[in-house]
């Protein structure tokens, strides 16, 4: 039996629904305006999307997007289509603009949202997804249990590569699990990336020799892809055990072709993504984007965090953070590990891991911990007893009475 692509959508059209269902399948495979002599009833079967579903779900008589058919009423449904796998073979790039392509441009469409997205197996012959996940990142880390606590560099841009290893020095002393650059730090002439990596390995590596234990560190290397792989390797001669990029930057090439070079595990940050995602009638659901990303080869994912500065909110957060582990093939879960970041303190712990039911996953909190009113260190001891009191039930308040530095963290928290 042929393998098939499957995309789920959200679709709002001022169009007869099923329709404008066959002119997005045409639009998306063999058709397109106009009906063509080459496009003979054996091609079409062979080739052309199929409509697999159509849920008609309310009528509204507004358009959510402009530009659209002029329409008295406009149709709300849920619609899945799937494609021969023969159309595109095994190829992410080719995959994305058949699922999210020129679909979202037609004018029968007023509103188009990808929910959920069923790849063939074939694909993971071909893309072997992460290469360490959560298991090579405790490894990498010495985290063998519970959240890894982490923090990003702060003031994000400014500060040079000295003052950059002195910021390191005290989150390491302070014994930091994660450190990882802004995505808007790479490679400045401030702070000069070769430069800046050789400062902060240094202090890293000196704090190795000490306790045993390597705080893992993400590099930004977003750039070209020649540079990319040149940052990669200087954070590898330099004893570095992470390289982040920002997927939406580097794209879906730039980010399987660093899978195939990296030694090291990939922290993907998602900057950009209110763009794709905001638009309740446009756009992507997170459970199909990172699906991508992931057979790319990302190790971590960004899925925001719990009472953000952002917009997500809390239902949307834990979807993402599910969906970034759960298997993509049977038998081959290629899960990533999820990264909360976003205005996080310890005031979240408890929340998350019920919601989550583990502890899988990396915390980030710049303010939460630099801002400490006992400084860095305390900020991290603080920061990992809400979460060793989120693993043990036990009460947050409770918890702090006999932790000084959780007690001061409370209310600055």
């Amino acid at each position: 039996m042929t393998q098939r692509i499957v995309a789920k959508y959200w679709l709002e059209t001022g169009d007869d629904p099923m329709r404008a269902a066959e002119i997005i399948a045409g639009e998306q495979s063999s058709g397109t305006f106009l009906k063509l002599a080459a496009e003979t009833p054996e091609l079409k079967e062979r080739s052309g999307a199929r409509v697999e579903a159509l849920q008609i779900l309310d009528v509204v008589n507004t358009p959510s997007l402009p530009g659209g058919m002029v329409s008295k009423l406009y149709t709300r449904c849920l619609l899945t289509l799937s494609w021969p796998l023969e159309n595109l073979g095994t190829c992410l790039p080719t995959l994305m603009a058949t699922v999210a392509g020129n679909l979202f441009e037609l004018r029968q469409v007023s509103g188009l949202r990808l929910l959920e997205l069923q790849i063939p197996d074939a694909f993971a012959k071909v893309y072997p997804g992460p290469a360490f996940g959560m298991d090579g990142t405790r490894r990498l880390s010495g985290v063998e249990q519970g959240p890894l606590i982490g923090t990003i560099i702060k003031p994000s841009v400014g500060l040079n590569p000295q003052q950059t290893a002195e910021q390191v020095k005290m989150l390491v002393d302070g014994g930091i699990d994660f450190i990882k650059d802004d995505e808007l730090q790479s490679d400045g002439p401030r702070c000069p990336f070769n430069e800046r990596v050789t400062a902060v390995m240094q202090v890293v590596n000196e704090a190795a020799q000490r306790t045993g234990r390597k705080t893992m560190v993400a590099f930004n290397i977003t750039g070209e892809l020649d540079q990319m792989k040149r940052r990669h390797d200087w954070v590898v001669n330099h004893g570095g055990t992470c390289v982040m990029a920002c997927v939406n930057s580097v794209g879906l090439v730039g980010i399987t072709a660093l899978r195939r070079h990296s030694s090291l595990p990939i922290h993907a940050h998602r900057a950009g993504w209110g763009y794709l995602s905001r638009s309740p009638a446009l756009g992507w659901d997170f459970a199909a984007w990172q699906a991508f990303w992931r057979l790319a080869g990302v190790d971590h994912l960004h899925v925001n965090g719990l009472r953000n500065k952002f917009s997500d909110d809390d239902e949307t957060v834990i979807a993402a953070a599910r969906s970034v582990t759960q298997p993509l093939f049977k038998g081959l879960p290629m899960a990533a590990v999820p990264v909360f970041s976003s205005a996080q303190t310890g005031l979240q712990a408890h929340d998350t891991f019920k919601a989550l039911g583990n502890a899988d996953l990396i915390c980030t909190a710049g303010g939460g911990i630099f801002g400490h009113p006992q400084g860095v260190s305390a900020g991290v001891r603080a920061l990992r007893e809400a979460w060793d009191a989120a693993q043990a039930g036990v009460d947050l308040q409770a918890y702090a009475s006999s932790r000084p530095a959780l007690q001061s963290a409370l209310h600055f928290w």
